[in-house]
């Protein structure tokens, strides 16, 4: 109603008539410039506080953010008589101002700038905050990784995804100068000229020409509702991000296009060659590893050029922040890091040359992929054509050339992870860390960019870390398998030794192997969750074991076996699913632990198996093997 009365009581007629008075331009003229001067002065420390707010851990933090918000919630007037006291002629600063810098604030357009930025500037830092709060950490920290310092990172990546957060709130916190009206007039009078700005023209004509007033009143709002209406509701000041970003929808997941060179089924000789290193890149060379890891981590990593690690383990084993650690970017481990001949331990995370793959692959969303693949050189102060044209091999190589100007958003899953993997791999590191890097993958793809992947690392002069969830990327990229629990190195050894001997129950369950913890006694192994387990294995009487049983070797019958097996178990079934050709078949048992056998669909469709079906399990003492923990 309030705004249909300012329509409705607008004298239309006479509108340009009360706009283009004199004193109506004068004072418009004067609240641009005291609105521009406060939306400076706002940037100026407005986005250094949203920085701290957001960013930054102190104490003290819930009070800083109450004051700097104080000013919204704050009757204007009261605001007024607040600056008036601090810094008036009479007031805490006031004088110091003065004598010292000749600067006098109240009664002067200076004062109304302060005035109009102490009640505006809180509209740029809560929605700079919220901006920056909403922002994930890992595009800087990635950034950083592939060689960028900390400035070019803000001003490369943070700010251009934080802008539409920035914009919002720099064109709100103008629309609030312009308006302002309550401290204005407590802090800096009604000077006209000097400090009588819109708001206080349109106070003065509602006294003696109220319908002047009225279409004054109407400029405000039409400037007000303008703003608005051009934010479109983003001044909560969400940061652009992948999945925001409004593009057309991507073609369904595109076959990699065949790389330049010799076929991949050609073997070794016909494996794509990765990018030459170019003249810019005068670091070529070996680079072996060596890292003592504390903290969370408690191990030691030791490799030669051209190692792969897989590093496996459950959820919370410490996989992530053993390569945060590496980067230099967690305070809950610390790595004393030597790359070949280089302490690298002392310096920051952007010149270390360890490049980071993260699980979502941290695509920075508003530069084309082609752009993302050239970062790293570009850190390095590769020149622009260079940079672009190494990306571009790199691109191809992976099957992703054609897809060089598009932008993030306009990739499916797969096709923005081999953006993420080239990336990495034309940053020419010293250390590649690779966090889950092929999981957005489907099968085919998988397959392809491992192989893709596998050729590249074979060439690498420095150690690759893969934190991986799938035994075959494991077993077919890596060298070496690390298994992780609780922080510590359970099991450091080649892929095939890690498969026969497991020293983990869930890397054992991750290949698809039961695995029963226990103690030897006797006549076997007490099992630690509870029954007794025959073996054929001898082993000292109290030493704890790992006993191993391939699924293949479990036996399930409807009824009670005979003959030779020593481990005879009833159970009931809880689960069954297609593997392959195969079935795999859950059985709960009160007398043992959890087992899984493995069958062909003719077996259990002679069984009669579903779901809560009740049947035997057997298991030979032979079949049992036994790892000695």
């Amino acid at each position: 109603m309030p705004l249909i009365g300012i329509l409705v009581r607008t004298p239309w007629g006479d509108l340009g008539e009360h706009l283009g008075s004199p004193g109506v331009v004068e004072a418009l003229k004067l609240s641009l410039v005291v609105s521009l001067w406060a939306l400076g002065l706002s940037l100026v420390l407005g986005v250094p506080l949203a920085w701290l707010l957001a960013r930054v851990r102190f104490k003290g933090k819930a009070l800083v953010r109450s004051l700097v918000l104080l000013p919204m919630v704050l009757p204007p007037t009261v605001g007024g008589v607040a600056l008036l006291l601090g810094f008036g002629r009479r007031g805490l600063l006031g004088p110091w101002l003065e004598d010292s810098f000749g600067i006098t604030l109240p009664f002067h357009t200076s004062g109304a700038v302060v005035a109009a930025t102490f009640v505006a500037m809180p509209f740029l830092v809560i929605s700079l905050e919220g901006a920056l709060g909403g922002l994930k950490q890992s595009y800087e920290e990635t950034a950083a990784s592939l060689g960028a310092s900390p400035v070019r990172v803000f001003f490369t990546v943070t700010l251009p995804m934080v802008a539409p957060g920035l914009v919002a709130g720099a064109a709100l916190t103008w629309a609030r100068a312009l308006g302002e009206f309550g401290a204005t007039i407590t802090f800096a009078g009604n000077l006209p000229g000097t400090t009588q700005t819109l708001p206080l023209q349109v106070y003065l004509l509602l006294q003696d020409r109220p319908e002047a007033a009225t279409s004054v009143s109407l400029l405000l709002l039409a400037i007000a509702m303008g703003v608005l209406i051009a934010l479109r509701g983003r001044w909560t000041g969400t940061p652009v991000d992948r999945g925001t970003v409004t593009a057309p929808q991507p073609a369904p997941e595109e076959a990699p296009s065949p790389a330049p060179g010799p076929a991949e089924g050609s073997g070794a000789a016909g494996a794509v060659a990765a990018p030459k290193p170019s003249a810019h890149d005068a670091e070529g060379g070996h680079w072996p590893l060596h890292a003592t890891v504390t903290g969370f981590n408690r191990l030691t990593l030791e490799a030669e050029p051209g190692t792969t690690i897989a590093v496996v383990g459950e959820n919370g084993a410490g996989k992530t922040t053993l390569l945060r650690a590496l980067l230099g970017l967690t305070p809950r481990a610390h790595a004393d890091l030597r790359l070949g001949d280089a302490d690298v331990t002392a310096l920051p995370p952007h010149k270390r040359q360890v490049a980071w793959v993260p699980q979502d692959g941290a695509l920075f969303p508003h530069l084309s992929a082609l752009a993302n693949t050239a970062y790293g050189l570009r850190a390095r102060r590769v020149p622009r054509a260079d940079a672009r044209r190494e990306a571009q091999a790199w691109l191809d190589r992976l099957g992703v050339g054609h897809l060089a100007h598009r932008k993030p958003s306009q990739l499916s899953g797969g096709q923005a992870q081999r953006v993420a993997l080239a990336r990495a791999l034309a940053a020419r590191p010293r250390l590649l860390l690779l966090d889950e890097p092929l999981a957005a993958l489907d099968q085919t793809t998988r397959a392809h960019v491992r192989h893709t992947l596998r050729t590249h690392l074979a060439g690498f002069g420095g150690v690759c870390l893969i934190v991986t969830h799938d035994p075959v990327e494991a077993v077919s990229l890596a060298d070496r398998v690390l298994v992780l629990a609780d922080g510590r190195a359970l099991q450091d050894a080649p892929p095939a030794e890690v498969s026969r001997h497991p020293r983990s129950p869930w890397v054992a369950r991750m290949l698809g192997r039961n695995a029963w913890p226990g103690t030897a006694s006797a006549d076997g192994l007490a099992l630690a969750a509870g029954g007794r387990l025959v073996v054929a294995e001898a082993l000292p009487e109290g030493a704890e074991a790992l006993a191993i049983i391939a699924p293949e070797a479990v036996s399930v019958h409807r009824d009670r076996p005979g003959g030779s097996p020593r481990n005879v178990w009833p159970g009931t079934v809880r689960e069954i699913t297609a593997v392959g050709s195969r079935l795999r078949v859950l059985i709960a048992s009160a007398e043992a632990p959890d087992l899984v056998a493995e069958i062909t669909p003719d077996a259990a469709a002679e069984l009669g198996l579903a779901d809560g079906s009740a049947v035997w399990t057997s298991v030979k003492a032979t079949e049992v093997t036994l790892v000695r923990l």
